[in-house]
């Protein structure tokens, strides 16, 4: 079910989402092109990204910019912001999507391996940020909105490196919002427990472990990507103006 909540302030505003092509981020994508958003993502994967623009062009009127991207090249990274606020303007809300939540045990992992995970994970958090920070001081103010997750909250066993990575976005969120907040620069987390996308179901949903999580929250509805577009839009809003340096916890009451 989309968001049929409408910001006027994020019509025509520029937005850039790190991650757009799939999965959350094709959600988020699409929740602000149908705001009437300028809205530039980066990806690294071709294919469905263009599927995704041709879509929303044909549904909505309104084409996203796809700028490929590996996030973990910090000038690539630069040089695409850059790009996109040519196009669209500067940019005043930053969603940081872009993640890997690959499971991986601790005897395995090599320094290359923590390198590779915490420079798609954490690391791009804080250059994009960087990145658009001067436009959204000159535009008077804007809004960042990291992703971190729920599993560091509940000492989830697979993957020390993604969950130390998340853990980090919230320490990071807390120290750009206190740095930024001077010049009307918002910097929230959300943390969403588990969203059932397509890649998750392709690698770790059974029907018995869905059913067991979806016990365990309040709300008993399977959480899907689109339920992410409306706390999004709401931190990227008016809405949210003295809102900041907060985590918010999207689970459907898991915790």
């Amino acid at each position: 079910m989309r968001s049929g909540v409408h910001y006027p302030e994020l019509g025509g505003a520029s937005v850039l989402i790190t991650g757009g092509g799939s999965g959350i981020g094709a959600a988020l994508t699409e929740g602000f092109v149908r705001q009437g958003s300028k809205v530039a993502f980066l990806d690294i994967a071709d294919e469905p990204s263009i599927a995704l623009c041709d879509s929303l062009e044909t549904s909505t009127g309104n084409r996203p910019l796809f700028i490929k991207t590996d996030v973990r090249d910090i000038p690539a990274l630069e040089a695409s912001i850059a790009t996109a606020a040519k196009a669209h303007g500067p940019i005043t809300v930053l969603v940081n999507n872009a993640a890997t939540d690959e499971r991986h045990a601790l005897e395995d992992m090599t320094v290359e391996y923590w390198e590779n995970n915490q420079a798609i994970n954490l690391r791009p958090h804080a250059f994009s940020a960087k990145a658009v920070a001067p436009g959204m001081k000159a535009a008077g103010g804007g809004s960042i909105i990291n992703f971190t997750s729920t599993s560091f909250l509940i000492n989830h066993p697979e993957m020390p490196s993604y969950t130390a990575a998340k853990a980090g976005i919230v320490g990071l969120t807390k120290g750009l919002a206190g740095l930024l907040g001077k010049d009307r620069i918002r910097v929230n987390a959300i943390a969403p427990g588990w969203v059932i996308t397509e890649r998750q179901r392709q690698l770790w949903v059974t029907e018995e472990a869905l059913a067991a999580h979806v016990a365990r929250q309040c709300i008993k509805d399977i959480m899907l990507p689109h339920d992410m577009v409306g706390p999004v839009l709401f931190l990227a809003s008016n809405g949210s103006r003295m809102i900041t340096a907060q985590m918010l916890i999207v689970d459907g009451g898991s915790l």
